[in-house]
């Protein structure tokens, strides 16, 4: 429990650094100079599926299984990667040249090689248990990015540098690896590769190979097709009002990794308990993420501003505010189709989302531009709570209109106190609607202590 701790404290920090040097770097770059900065970055995670294909969580399940082949592993996979990264790159290249973006190849594949390597050494810890080595890469690659973005903006550098500092992040992450897994002997590196293991585990790794393309998907499309249609000032003002909503990511993921495990426990046990902590817990997301999506939709203007956004970017941080709380319920299902044994839906629902995602920023961004990429990012979210909340149905059924009532009534409630004070400073409007929002649920009991509880009792469970 201590270890998982530090790791969420790590990322926390590393979340809040980043969204403060992401501000710095967007009003350093400018609208077009970020957006070519994104867009890099967005062809880059798509093309790492390649550079992977799911090597690496596959590393993790059979090193934790079995740690006295760990050398044997690694040592294959260091050596097979070197192939597959090669490919990657020549993806990568191709597809920078076609997005008029030929100048940054060279650290777009530093970038690739280096990142597709520090995931694959890291995930040793994960597979010991070691997660303390773990922070200190967090933290690593958090300094190393922060502050030669503080540097490079001050001494007024270009779009490649700051593309030369993400991969530099993952450089320490490679380097910090190799040195840790060497002089604690975690998985003594030695040369070597065994074919027949590599070619098993490319045939094993398949489905997480599926899995990572289709979530890259769902989550990166958008950029590449805006970017095509559009100039790259326009996926500057789309990406940085992405990054408040991308920021908000984290909490609903928290959570769910709490209760995910008590879920799968009472699978297993006791299926009426099931049931019952399903909606709690898709009550205790929707009370979180609710009132987020209506401050932010009220406040955008303030919030654009706290944020620095671009301007054009305040319109779409509007827009995107109406997903947050989709975005939130949306772990809820996602943990009950895992905790369930139900992966292959949870596949199903991810697939559904990037057809609609795929389908309509196609369809919409040639004539509405980012404000449409905004709009589908809702509409996709959407599609996957549907999905979800239907594929969970098979098992357990959640009456949600029931459940969410109250809470949606209290965060009008709070709508409209944040509407009448919304040209007040924000350190006063957010304060008050906070209230307004907690005594509105406080008058419709939308929450119960037994709700509350639910999420304290699987923190404890994860630490036992």
């Amino acid at each position: 429990m201590v270890n998982a701790t530090l790791v969420l404290g790590a990322r926390v920090v590393s979340r809040l650094v980043a969204l403060v040097t992401v501000i710095v770097l967007a009003r350093h770059l400018g609208d077009d100079g970020y957006g070519r900065y994104t867009t890099l970055v967005a062809y880059s995670a798509l093309v790492s599926v390649l550079a992977d294909l799911g090597l690496s969580p596959l590393y993790t399940r059979e090193a934790a299984r079995a740690a006295g082949r760990m050398p044997e592993y690694l040592a294959t996979l260091l050596s097979g990667k070197v192939a597959l990264a090669g490919a990657a790159c020549v993806v990568l290249a191709a597809a920078l040249g076609w997005a008029g973006l030929g100048g940054l190849v060279v650290p777009g594949a530093a970038l690739l090689v280096l990142t597709t390597y520090a995931n694959l050494l890291r995930n040793t810890f994960y597979a010991l248990g070691r997660l303390e080595f773990e922070v200190i890469a967090i933290l690593g690659e958090t300094a190393v990015q922060g502050g030669l973005i503080l540097v490079g903006a001050r001494l007024g550098a270009g779009v490649a540098f700051f593309v030369w500092v993400y991969a530099a992040s993952y450089g320490f992450t490679c380097a910090w690896c190799l040195v840790v897994i060497a002089a604690l002997r975690l998985g003594r590196q030695r040369p070597g590769f065994d074919r027949l293991l590599f070619w098993r585990w490319l045939r094993l790794a398949f489905p997480f190979a599926l899995g990572a393309f289709l979530t890259n998907l769902y989550f990166r499309a958008d950029v590449p097709i805006l970017q095509h249609f559009k100039p790259f000032a326009e996926v500057g003002w789309y990406t940085f009002a992405y990054k408040p909503f991308e920021a908000l990511q984290f909490l609903p993921l928290a959570i769910q990794s709490t209760v995910y495990p008590l879920l799968a426990v009472y699978y297993r046990d006791d299926r009426r308990r099931l049931g019952v902590a399903y909606a709690r817990f898709f009550k205790i997301l929707v009370v979180l993420g609710w009132p987020l999506t209506v401050g932010t939709a009220v406040l955008a203007a303030p919030v654009g501003r706290l944020f620095r956004l671009f301007p054009e970017s305040i319109p779409s941080l509007r827009i995107l505010a109406l997903a947050i709380v989709f975005l939130f319920a949306n772990s809820a299902f996602t943990a009950m189709l895992y905790a369930i044994d139900r992966q292959d839906l949870f596949a199903w629902a991810t697939g559904i989302a990037v057809v609609v995602n795929v389908g309509l920023n196609l369809l919409l961004i040639p004539a509405y531009g980012y404000l449409a990429a905004s709009a589908v990012t809702v509409v996709t979210e959407v599609a996957f709570s549907i999905a979800g909340w239907l594929f969970v149905a098979r098992t357990e059924r959640l009456r949600w209109l029931r459940l969410s009532w109250r809470t949606g009534l209290a965060g009008l409630v709070m709508g409209a106190a944040l509407y009448l004070l919304a040209s007040r400073a924000m350190y006063l409007s957010v304060p008050v609607g906070a209230a307004v929002y907690a005594a509105s649920l406080w008058a419709l009991r939308a929450v119960d202590r037994d709700e509350v509880e639910m999420v304290l009792r699987g923190l404890r469970l994860r630490g036992t």
